[in-house]
C-alpha cells in the first residue's frame, strides 16, 4: 500500500521507452472458465494487470490507510520508535543507486495477529485504537487481500492445467506463511521541480505475487517483454497484481 501525502512529491520513475498500451483489467466476478484464461494471459504477457471487484471493501482500505496517514505524520523521532526495521518495523532510507532516487520511510509488518499488538505501542497515537485496526487488517483486509492473491494463483493453476489447483494457494493459506503488509510513504521534495523525481528503479519482486493498493499519485511503470516501460495510471479504486520471481520459477515445476 502507498500512503498518501498531503502535498505528495512526484513518485516517477526513469523510462527508457515509451509505449501507448492499456493495462490489462481482470472483472474476478466473470465466468470461471474465461476469467482463468484471460489471468493467464495477463500473467504470461505483462506478468501485471488490474483485478476490479476484487471484494477487499473500501471501508477497510480506507481506514488502513488512515492509520498509515496518522503514524507518517508524527515526527520522526517518535517513527523511529517503531523502528529499526530488522525487517518488521519502521525504516527509513535515501533509496538510493542503480536508478533508484529519492527518499522512502516505509512500515513493515507481518501479518500475524501477534506481531501487529506488539509492535502497536510504538505505531499509533491511539493503541487500543491500532489493535482495533490491526484486527480489522488481519480479519479484513489480509484476509481479503489474500483471498484475491489466491484466487489469483488458483486461476493460473487452473489455466495452464495444473492437476491440483491450490499447490501454490495453500502455502498462502497456511498459517505459518510469511506474507508481511508494506506501508510506503514517500515524503514530499523541500523544492519540487519539474524534474524532482522519485521512486524505485528498474526491479522485479522476489514474492509468489504482490498486490498493491495505489493512491492517486502517478509513477508506477512496468517493462513489456519486448523492452518498452509503459506508465501505469493510479487508480486507488482498485488492486493491481504483480506476478513475482517465486511463481515464475515455480510454473515449469508445477506442469511437470
Amino acid at each position: 500500500m502507498v500512503v498518501a501525502s498531503s502535498t505528495c512529491g512526484n513518485m516517477t520513475m526513469r523510462s527508457k521507452k515509451r509505449n501507448a498500451v492499456e493495462i490489462p483489467t481482470i472483472d474476478l466476478s466473470m465466468e470461471r472458465s474465461e476469467l482463468s484464461e484471460l489471468v493467464v494471459g495477463a500473467c504470461e504477457e505483462y506478468g501485471f494487470f488490474k483485478v476490479v471487484n476484487h471484494g477487499v471493501a473500501k471501508e477497510v482500505i480506507c481506514r488502513l490507510e488512515k492509520e498509515g496517514i496518522d503514524f507518517f505524520s508524527k515526527p520522526t523521532s517518535e517513527k523511529r520508535q517503531a523502528g529499526p526495521a530488522t525487517p518488521f518495523g519502521y525504516g527509513s532510507r535515501n533509496i538510493g543507486p542503480n536508478g533508484d532516487m529519492g527518499d522512502l520511510e516505509y512500515l513493515l509488518l507481518h501479518t500475524n495477529p501477534l506481531s501487529i499488538s506488539h509492535t502497536s505501542k510504538t505505531i499509533s497515537n491511539n493503541p487500543t485504537n491500532f489493535r482495533m485496526a490491526g484486527s480489522v487488517l488481519m480479519n479484513d483486509y489480509i484476509e481479503a487481500a489474500r483471498g484475491v492473491a489466491c484466487e489469483i494463483v488458483e486461476l493460473v493453476a487452473e489455466g495452464v492445467g495444473v492437476p491440483d489447483k491450490q499447490v501454490v494457494s495453500s502455502l498462502i493459506r497456511d498459517a505459518h506463511n510469511d506474507s508481511v503488509l508494506r506501508m510506503n510513504h514517500y515524503p514530499p521534495t523541500p523544492t519540487p521541480t519539474s524534474n524532482t523525481s522519485m521512486g524505485f528503479g528498474e526491479h522485479s519482486d522476489p514474492q509468489i505475487l504482490t498486490i498493491l493498493r495505489s493512491n492517486d499519485v502517478g509513477g508506477l511503470q512496468i517493462c513489456t517483454q519486448d523492452g518498452f516501460w509503459i506508465p501505469v495510471p493510479p487508480d486507488p479504486n482498485h488492486l493491481f497484481v504483480m506476478v513475482g520471481d517465486a511463481l515464475q520459477v515455480a510454473r515449469s515445476p508445477l506442469l511437470s
